[in-house]
């Protein structure tokens, strides 16, 4: 029923995948690609199911890492300090830069940003931004490098392609690993290079299968099963 809803490009695209296999990263990738239908260049994302339960801390998986290829999108930073540590921010190429004046520009509604950076000396007062920035993903956080006094890496490497990832309430994990339009080989490469930053990243505490299933998809696309069996998870 739920196919009969979706239009004629979708469900042609669907035809394309055999939804009782799983294949390896490669020739998922090229699925997406092929199942790419919207008049724009797709996001390719990857989700996986994780054997961990969210509920209890140690169990608990967050953290960011730099793709080797980026995502293929510009990521607009602000960045919260003050002083030398602001001026390394906009040589860093911060898209804004400032310290109280910007946490009243967010409170009354202000978001043309993608990702936001803070020195812990800041972080009393981006605090109160919790509420704001929270729901959005988008508070700072020491795990993800977002909270640190190194502004100018933190800067180069968002702007470079870090992706930040975190386990949701079931269990899974999303992220970005580029464009339909990149190359297969660059898009595997980052495909692969989230998936070994997750196995490195299993709590001790995780009993049983970790990785329990893996599908890539485009924006708009269906989703691609990957074989487990054919992904380095040790």
């Amino acid at each position: 029923m739920k196919l009969a809803k979706r239009g004629k490009k979708y469900q042609d695209a669907v035809k394309l995948i055999d939804a009782e296999q799983q294949y390896n990263a490669e020739e998922a990738i090229e699925l997406v690609k092929k199942t790419s239908i919207a008049n724009f260049d797709e996001t390719v994302e990857v989700a996986a199911r994780l054997g961990v339960d969210p509920r209890k801390n140690d169990q608990q998986i967050r953290g960011a890492v730099v793709l080797p290829h980026g995502t293929g999108k510009t990521q607009r930073v602000l960045v919260f300090a003050k002083g030398d540590k602001a001026k390394e921010a906009e040589a860093a190429g911060a898209d804004y830069v400032g310290e109280e004046d910007l946490v009243n520009k967010v409170q009354q509604g202000w978001f043309d940003f993608d990702v936001v950076v803070a020195t812990p000396d800041m972080m009393a007062q981006v605090g109160k931004l919790g509420k704001t920035l929270g729901p959005k993903g988008l508070m700072p956080n020491p795990k993800t490098g977002t909270v640190t006094m190194d502004v100018t890496k933190a800067v180069e490497e968002i702007k470079a392609g870090k992706v930040e990832y975190r386990v949701d309430k079931a269990g899974n994990i999303h992220a970005a690993i580029g464009k339909v339009s990149f190359d297969t080989d660059k898009l595997v490469e980052n495909f692969n290079t989230i998936i070994d930053t997750l196995v490195k990243a299993k709590p001790s505490a995780a009993k049983g299968t970790y990785m329990k299933n893996v599908a890539v998809s485009s924006t708009m696309g269906p989703g691609v099963k990957v074989s487990t069996a054919t992904l380095n998870l040790k």
